[in-house]
């Protein structure tokens, strides 16, 4: 055996008391993952949310009524409204919560141990309440409530619920978040695998305090040396080491980061799991190409995994994201035009030329469509045979074309783009196709991204990833948004839009 008694020192610790009263043969195997225990923490922080919840969406519901009849602007605007009588109000208040604490466990938003970070949570945040909106006057008109809550007020409490919520919703998550830092962890890993996944693995692991979980160490699976991000005080042996390190004690959970072993030693390592009681994990071996999961199927009496749908592929969805691109294309154009209007005289009163510049991209499926932008460079910008990137302080740029590059004012002819049909207002930015046929070799999974209309915004660009920034890492970002898409998910990139300046050069 090549155990390192200096990282595992077996006499500290005592074998763990059996986490199920089954005998080892009729322990559970679970080759994706494993039900999560949940003691007693998880559920009461998942009591506690509930009732965060409850009291976030009254209160905002109160502060939409107190806007709605005690407000000087409201109610000269509506002088011969006059509230229902207060108890009535109690009522419908109390009615609206309850179809909101149901609607919200039902979307997930009370599960704990909740993970990842705060603002990848307000989408769901968005569609749970617009849902909660729609579901309470379905249900005011089945049961005939009457008086109904004041419309007005309802429409109001859109956005008061939001504000109340989001503002709950992060100081309860500020708080779990400390309090995991600090709590004792309960599962220790063992990571089957020395590579770059397991080095990925760990970095996520420190990362995510909500998993109460540490490394105890790492098991090679072959010849190759360990990444060198690794530290070699928890590399404990090899993959047959493992039984003794389970036995030994503190072990309750096994990963499996090597997506190259052999399926006997995978099989070996769930028996060894089973045999002590552990949790048996799986990174799949399409871990490299997928960010958002994969699902199981039955072809007759055989189980198939294949990669899930994303949003995007259903009809609806897409009819969804169109009907929304119209819209804000229209209002885009309308707001836009004055701006556009005299960004046009700015740039012809300091640059000879054109005032739009056209350019050929890559759309939906590689359809090339001829791409509208503010002229921001000079006419003779690009005079060689390879198209280069905008890099910082570049000096094809003229004054003004800096300016409108820095504050995205150079996108906003684009909202013509998106009413023809040829963009989306949020989406994997369109490329050129040189470069596009050129990354399309050398790139994994580049060609993925145009499955979608490209977009004015996206993800990648709000965080930082234009201009001469690694393509990679764009890859990541705009795969990222496909596979979670929705429609809060597109307000949010488009709010952040607002704000991003990183690399806008």
């Amino acid at each position: 055996m090549c155990i390192r008694q200096s990282a595992l020192n077996t006499e500290h610790y005592t074998p763990l008391p059996p986490l199920f009263p089954v005998p080892p043969s009729r322990f559970p195997v679970y080759l994706a993952g494993v039900q999560k225990k949940r003691d007693i923490h998880d559920i009461i922080a998942s009591m506690i949310a509930t009732l965060v919840d409850a009291l976030a969406v009254y209160a905002g519901l109160t502060l939409a009524i107190w806007l709605r009849f005690h407000l000087e602007w409201f109610q000269e605007m509506f002088p011969d409204k006059l509230p229902p009588p207060p108890e009535h109000l109690v009522s419908l208040r109390l009615y609206f919560t309850g179809v909101a604490v149901l609607t919200f466990r039902f979307i997930g938003l009370h599960r704990r141990p909740e993970f990842g970070r705060f603002e990848d949570k307000i989408p769901r945040i968005f569609r749970a309440i617009l849902t909660t909106l729609l579901l309470y006057i379905a249900v005011e008109a089945a049961a005939r409530l009457d008086p109904q809550f004041p419309r007005a007020a309802l429409i109001m409490g859109v956005a008061t619920l939001t504000f109340t919520v989001l503002l709950a919703r992060y100081i309860l998550y500020r708080i779990e978040w400390n309090l995991a830092r600090h709590m004792e962890k309960i599962n220790h890993v063992l990571v089957v695998g020395t590579d770059e996944i397991a080095v990925r693995l760990q970095e996520a692991i420190r990362h995510e305090p909500f998993l109460r979980s540490d490394i105890v160490g790492f098991l090679s699976t072959g010849d190759e040396p360990p990444a060198p991000e690794l530290d070699p005080a928890q590399l404990l042996g090899t993959v047959d080491d493992l039984p003794t390190l389970l036995a030994a004690g503190p072990a309750n959970q096994v990963i499996l980061a090597d997506i190259e072993i052999k399926h006997a030693r995978m099989v070996d390592i769930i028996v060894a799991c089973e045999k002590h009681y552990a949790s048996f994990y799986l990174v799949p071996d399409m871990f490299r190409i997928l960010t958002s999961g994969v699902e199981v199927q039955n072809m007759g009496s055989v189980p198939v995994i294949g990669m899930k749908k994303w949003p995007l592929d259903f009809l609806h969805k897409r009819f969804l994201k169109r009907s929304f691109d119209l819209c804000g294309a229209v209002v885009g154009l309308l707001l836009s035009a004055p701006i556009i209007a005299v960004a046009a005289v700015l740039i012809k009163a300091t640059s000879p030329g054109p005032v739009f510049y056209r350019q050929e991209r890559c759309g939906q499926t590689g359809t090339s469509f001829t791409i509208y932008k503010l002229r921001t460079m000079r006419t003779d910008a690009e005079t060689g045979e390879t198209p280069g990137w905008t890099t910082e302080n570049d000096p094809r740029r003229t004054r003004v074309g800096a300016w409108l590059r820095r504050t995205n004012i150079d996108e906003l002819p684009q909202f013509w783009n998106v009413l023809r049909g040829d963009m989306s207002l949020v989406g994997p930015r369109p490329e050129r196709p040189f470069y596009v046929e050129q990354f399309g070799d050398e790139i994994e999974r580049y060609m993925r991204r145009h499955v979608q209309r490209p977009g004015i915004t996206g993800w990648a660009q709000v965080n930082g990833l234009r201009g001469d920034t690694s393509i990679e890492e764009r890859i990541k970002f705009d795969l990222y948004y496909l596979e979670n898409w929705s429609l809060a998910f597109d307000v949010k990139i488009i709010l952040k839009t607002l704000f991003a300046r990183a690399n806008a050069y």
